[in-house]
């Protein structure tokens, strides 16, 4: 059994993986914006086709590279900047390359579907995000058809499509057979020595302008902003999986509001009225009238202020409002059920497997860790959990 999970390879974990939608570099970021509204994935590819195109007497000497990844955060936090602020047409206008950080190696690299198991953690720890493999499927017709009328098309080349592989996939995968690696399942996460003091945090009552810094980070790092007050305590929490679930509009929350303020404004009830009328009334204080203007605050968010209740009546309604993708954007908030920014938590003497499954149940890469009188301990993250999988591998190469 030890054998064949060590034989694995990424095409394995590629079983069922939905085709990426593609981005061409020369996009724009109103281009990204749309796409992103449309999907159904919170990140989409980045592609790069300028090579093909120098060499179209030769086709099949290259191909299509994914150069990266982009998601509504950061589109939030671009416009959220004081150069863009003032003139969002002009940044909406920019090209989609400017929100791609250029790091070595870079967070999405292409690897074969022969690539090992090892290899593959390997790659990510060493600092990948998302693994690009091809899949060996032949587009249908129909897909074809659909490719052509939509925004971001689905990734192909020479016959081929693409999906790409996470973090969360793998430690999925090595869950299937947790068995193999007992007893560190069973272990705490402080006897690991996997909890991470280096957290990023702001205080509860801080202008959420100044937490846009530690929202790319935590982006970046793949885990969240901690919300706390003076003595320490976790509040809850800025996700970037949370503020990816609602639209631009946010950004204008961001520039007015509190960490705390906009912990509530994200919050998947919906913006409340007296925050919504904050946020304009600061707007116009600071001289933003064009940002308000052209986020139409009026009309895209006193839908949410209508749909706040519960009830299966307005859901039902509401779900019809939506458009094409697993939820709108605009919508957001009433449309589709996202993480409060209540934190997801554990504490110094919980096993391995029982933070493993309580990250995967709610659908992050981290959980923080806190004592018993909530004081913030750290953070544990999915990286920190594959180092002490593929030490334990070693031993069974």
């Amino acid at each position: 059994m030890a054998v064949s999970l060590l034989a694995d390879e990424v095409s394995d974990l590629c079983l069922g993986k939905p085709a990426l939608r593609a981005l061409s570099i020369s996009a724009t970021i109103a281009d990204a914006l749309s796409a992103l509204k449309n999907s159904d994935e919170s990140f989409i590819s980045v592609w790069d086709c300028s090579c093909c195109s120098n060499h179209r007497k030769v086709a099949d000497a290259c191909e299509c590279q994914c150069v990266g990844k982009v998601c509504m955060v950061d589109v939030i936090c671009y416009l959220c900047k004081d150069s863009n602020s003032s003139s969002l047409s002009l940044a909406l206008k920019q090209p989609v390359s400017v929100l791609l950080p250029q790091l070595l190696p870079p967070l999405v690299m292409h690897v074969e579907p022969s690539c090992s198991l090892l290899e593959a953690m390997d790659l990510m720890l060493g600092g990948a995000q998302n693994l690009v493999v091809p899949i060996k499927n032949r587009l249908s017709i129909k897909r074809k058809q659909q490719q052509k009328l939509s925004s971001s098309s689905l990734t192909n080349h020479n016959g081929r499509e693409f999906c790409w592989l996470t973090q969360e996939d793998i430690i999925r995968f090595i869950l299937s057979s947790i068995g193999l690696f007992s007893p560190i399942p069973a272990l705490s996460i402080d006897s690991l020595g996997i909890i991470s003091t280096d957290v990023v945090a702001v205080d509860y009552h801080s202008p959420a302008s100044l937490a846009l810094e530690a929202i790319s980070r935590s982006l970046f790092d793949q885990t969240s902003v901690a919300v706390v007050d003076s003595d320490g305590f976790l509040i809850g929490e800025i996700s970037p999986s949370t503020l990816g679930c609602c639209d631009e509009t946010v950004a204008a929350a961001i520039t007015t509001l509190s960490a705390g303020d906009l912990m509530a404004y994200i919050d998947c009830g919906g913006p409340p009225e007296d925050l919504v009328r904050v946020v304009k009334e600061r707007l116009k204080d600071k001289g933003l009238e064009g940002m308000l203007e052209h986020f139409d605050m009026s009309s895209s968010l006193m839908p949410y202020l209508s749909t706040s209740s519960s009830s299966d009546e307005e859901s039902t309604a509401t779900s019809k409002l939506t458009r094409s993708g697993k939820h709108s954007r605009s919508m957001s908030y009433s449309a589709r059920m996202v993480r409060r920014a209540e934190a997801i938590v554990c504490h110094p003497t919980s096993s391995l497997m029982a933070v493993m499954i309580q990250a995967i149940a709610h659908r992050v890469t981290y959980v923080w860790v806190i004592e018993d009188d909530c004081t913030l301990t750290g953070i544990v993250t999915f990286s920190d959990m594959l180092k002490v999988f593929r030490k334990h591998l070693e031993t069974m190469a």
